[in-house]
């Protein structure tokens, strides 16, 4: 990932706890038949060390579980807020006209080592613990327990699990750092305006990072 320095994050401790949150990642593996990305929900773990691991699952139909050599090169990406960014929330904009879009976002890029496996034994806790995950906001939050267990059992058979052991990770937050401190402020109020929820979501994140306060 291209990471000039205004944008690279770096605290490990951070970008694991941004891992551990519930949300949709791409799994991009070069196997037999070139590069194939599959969508899917993962789990972190924090061992091994340094970064490590990450677990899911793909459907058993999908080819790029079995096209893929045990142990190789693998990506994992998580995408985090992203918004558009016009020109016409800049002052440098109102000063000289030297403005163009741009888009801010955040990611994760996780490199490794993947392995994909189908014992139930090793699906079961981490389909499990996957509900668990995404479920415990709720409140009548559903359990694998709750379906009938031969038919959990026969769902088990439809899907492949994967482990993959991070080696390096990547953090991109893509803010503004790189404008005025007025043009911060700018992007800011613009997104406020917006008013959308992706939009305020990166403006909550520009304020954690004290952009448009100085205190970046």
């Amino acid at each position: 990932m291209y990471l000039p320095k205004d944008f690279k994050r770096d605290d490990a401790a951070a970008l694991r706890a941004e891992l551990a949150r519930p949300r949709l990642a791409t799994l991009v593996t070069l196997g037999s038949e070139g590069l194939e990305a599959s969508h899917v929900p993962m789990l972190h773990d924090e061992g091994p060390a340094p970064f490590g691991r990450l677990l899911g699952h793909v459907a058993r139909g999908n080819p790029q579980w079995r096209r893929t050599a045990a142990g190789s090169q693998a990506l994992a990406i998580f995408l985090g807020a992203d918004a558009y960014v016009s020109p016409g929330w800049y002052e440098t904009k109102r000063q000289t006209g030297k403005a163009v879009p741009t888009w801010n976002y955040a990611a994760i890029h996780a490199y490794g080592e993947v392995r994909f496996f189908d014992e139930p034994e090793r699906l079961l806790p981490l389909v499990t613990r996957l509900t668990e995950r995404s479920e415990a906001e709720r409140p009548e939050p559903w359990a694998v327990a709750d379906a009938p267990a031969d038919y959990i059992a026969g769902m088990l058979k439809a899907i492949v699990g994967f482990e993959f052991t991070v080696t390096r990770l990547e953090g991109k937050w893509k803010m503004s750092q790189n404008r005025t401190a007025e043009d911060q402020v700018g992007v800011i109020a613009g997104l406020d305006r917006e008013g959308g929820p992706a939009e305020a979501a990166v403006a909550e994140i520009m304020r954690g990072l004290g952009l448009g306060s100085g205190k970046a």
